[in-house]
């Protein structure tokens, strides 16, 4: 038994390698809308996104996040857009409805042919004093906590890897 659900969920895959060439306005659009449509603990719709296409600001979230992760090759394998999730801290399952959002936004992603991957640190990214000034000059209050990032871009050749098989024994049922 396949659908489209089912399928995107079956092929999706962290893609690696991107080309230059930004997403559609329309397509971006697709995949944000998509995490508006996540589930959310005591349907709190508290997560936000903040999507990044300006190269100059892309590549200093790719810094922030370099930095962190103490490495010098970009953590964001290139990929023109980021997509910043953040949460309302004060919200018990913030972090939970923040990751939800990024799941729709990277099955979203997959549906419509547009590589993606979920890159981590950005609650420690966003606690850095550049990562407040960022979240002042875009308008996120500083109750929200960053959840992550959803990095979408096409993929270029090699950026995305099949599936490996499944471990068996994840399941078990009472």
């Amino acid at each position: 038994m396949t659908n489209e659900v089912l399928s995107a969920i079956f092929s999706r895959r962290s893609t690696k390698k991107y080309d230059s060439q930004g997403i559609s306005g329309e397509e971006l659009d697709t995949i944000l809308e998509a995490g508006l449509w996540a589930a959310n603990g005591k349907a709190a719709q508290s997560p936000l996104s903040v999507a990044v296409t300006d190269k100059a600001t892309r590549d200093e979230l790719s810094k922030m996040n370099r930095d962190i992760l103490g490495i010098d090759t970009d953590p964001f394998y290139g990929a023109p857009c980021v997509v910043v999730v953040f949460a309302d801290s004060s919200v018990l399952t913030a972090v939970e409805d923040g990751s939800l959002v990024i799941g729709n936004m990277l099955l979203a992603a997959e549906s419509l042919g547009v590589g993606a991957c979920w890159i981590h640190r950005a609650k420690q990214m966003f606690e850095t004093d550049g990562g407040k000034a960022l979240m002042k000059k875009w308008g996120v209050e500083d109750k929200y906590i960053g959840v992550g990032c959803c990095v979408l871009g096409y993929p270029s050749e090699g950026g995305k890897k099949p599936a490996a098989p499944r471990r068996e024994g994840r399941i078990i049922k009472v």
